[in-house]
């Protein structure tokens, strides 16, 4: 064992306390943040707008503030990307994280000085917990490869912009730095093709024993470096790659085929982090749900999906929510957002500690007949039945069918597999039983006659791929959407 292996177990144990103690205290750690956020935030232009110096619980928060969406926001936003001072936290932010919205074109996601540590410190966390659950710590002895955005920044009104992967990259604790790859040059290549083919050449013949990323792009990776040694497994091109960090999409459409890359089950840990914060993490090897993070600088709400849309939903505290239902995700952060619709459902697994799983995107959802099919069920349906009959899934997403050109309406999963179904009608049948039992709605409407059991279309190799660069999101932080209530990524991917 390396001197970093010795001394990470050291602090892993430390980092341990740490978390039992929020484990343990979640309520009141929240309580205790929304104090100081609203304390902090009194004298900004937000804070004197919505009277937070009248505000000594969270009824009266809920009062003066309303929820809103970055659009809803905007206002504030953009006097704070103008370079004004104060508007929605103390001083100017010191990044402004850019990322593509679906409704709002670009948008500005602004970190503070006290916000950017908790990004570092949890994703630190994430691994000291993991070295101290296991044991396993050799890992930050050899190479570690973080697939991410470039950490080239540009500048607006004096204030830092880039791509959240990319700003955490100048905060790479410098005792990983050394381990650190991809070089910085090659982490700046803006092309994604070509980007994975350097790092594929940059790493090759290093001791990687930790990889890090989206997995449809970690997949990329692992192609391109099999293809580059002949066809071997990833096993036996980085023999003591042990750990693989994920986070951004739901792991299990890609567990099969990355493991199959790989050669092994390998160990993962799941995080949750987002440009507005770093939400939560896998926090045990045994358990798949993730801990939600109590004392990062946010104050959490939850909005119960089915009332999201409603005028005036309920808006709950972390104390008052229950267990398995679908919630709305609603940030206040130590960067200034308020009232803050991240666009995330989640649903809570425990109380004991507060743990979570995402289950899908608020805005992403079929409910073209009432039946509000959401991820989780569509993800659950697909990969129960691809697992039982052995079927590997690539890629999917579904949109309706509602205007056929004869018979009833439909849903339409598009498809790539790694190897197709032996009967595809049977396998498109299994789907849709396995989906109208994760939905009730869904099912009446089946067995009512309104819809016809969907309708499974094959893609050929590569077509998602070929989708994501037709609409220039390769790569980094962009994921395929698994819903969509109309038919706009369906003709494109029919185009294709």
């Amino acid at each position: 064992m390396g001197l970093k292996a010795f001394l990470s177990k050291v602090f892993a144990a430390v980092v341990s306390r740490e978390l039992n103690h929020l484990r343990k205290n979640a309520v009141n750690l929240q309580q205790a943040t929304f104090k100081k956020l609203i304390s902090q935030a009194k004298h900004t232009a937000f804070g004197q707008d919505h009277q937070f110096g009248n505000i000594s619980s969270y009824q009266d928060f809920k009062q003066h503030v309303p929820i809103r969406d970055y659009e809803d926001l905007r206002p504030y936003i953009d006097r704070m990307v103008g370079g004004e001072a104060g508007v929605i936290w103390p001083g100017k932010p010191e990044y402004l994280a850019k990322t593509s919205g679906t409704t709002s074109g670009v948008k500005y996601i602004p970190l503070s000085k006290e916000s950017m540590p908790e990004h570092i410190k949890a994703a630190r966390n994430a691994l000291l917990n993991y070295i101290h659950e296991t044991g396993k710590a050799d890992f930050v002895d050899g190479k570690l490869i973080f697939l991410q955005g470039s950490p080239v920044l540009s500048q607006k009104a004096g204030i830092k912009v880039g791509r959240l992967s990319g700003i955490v990259a100048h905060h790479v604790p410098a005792y990983l730095q050394k381990n650190r790859l991809p070089s910085y040059d090659v982490n700046c290549i803006e092309d994604w093709e070509e980007k994975v083919d350097a790092i594929v050449n940059e790493t090759f013949t290093e001791d990687m024993r930790l990889i890090s990323g989206i997995p449809p792009w970690c997949q990329m990776y692992f192609d391109r470096l099999s293809a580059k040694a002949g066809g071997k497994k990833i096993k036996d091109i980085f023999p003591n790659f042990k750990l693989f960090v994920y986070g951004g999409v739901n792991y299990e459409p890609y567990r099969a085929r990355i493991e199959e890359s790989i050669g092994f089950g390998i160990d993962t840990i799941e995080t949750y982090p987002a440009s507005e914060g770093f939400i939560a993490f896998q926090d045990s090897q045994k358990d798949k749900s993730l801990l939600l993070l109590c004392d990062a600088g946010m104050f959490y709400e939850f909005i119960p999906a089915d009332e999201y849309h409603n005028e005036k939903p309920t808006r709950l505290s972390l104390a008052e929510v229950e267990l398995n239902q679908n919630y709305a995700l609603i940030l206040n952060t130590n960067a200034g957002l308020w009232g803050y619709s991240i666009g995330d459902m989640i649903k809570f697994v425990s109380k004991d500690p507060y743990r979570i799983l995402v289950t899908g995107r608020i805005k992403h959802y079929i409910s073209a007949f009432g039946e509000h099919v959401i991820g989780e069920e569509v993800e659950h349906a697909l990969m129960s039945v691809a697992k039982a009959e052995g079927v590997d899934v690539v890629e999917f997403t579904v949109a309706p069918q509602v205007t056929p050109a004869e018979g009833l309406p439909y849903h339409e999963w598009f498809i790539e597999f790694g190897n197709e179904p032996a009967d595809m009608d049977a396998f498109a049948l299994k789907v849709d039983t396995a989906l109208q039992q994760k939905n009730i709605y869904y099912a009446d409407l089946i067995t009512g006659n309104i819809l016809r059991p969907l309708v499974v279309s094959s893609l050929k190799k590569d077509t998602f791929i070929n989708y994501m660069r037709s609409q220039g999101k390769l790569g980094g932080q962009n994921k395929m959407p698994r819903l969509s209530n109309d038919r706009k990524i369906a003709e494109e991917l029919a185009r294709l």
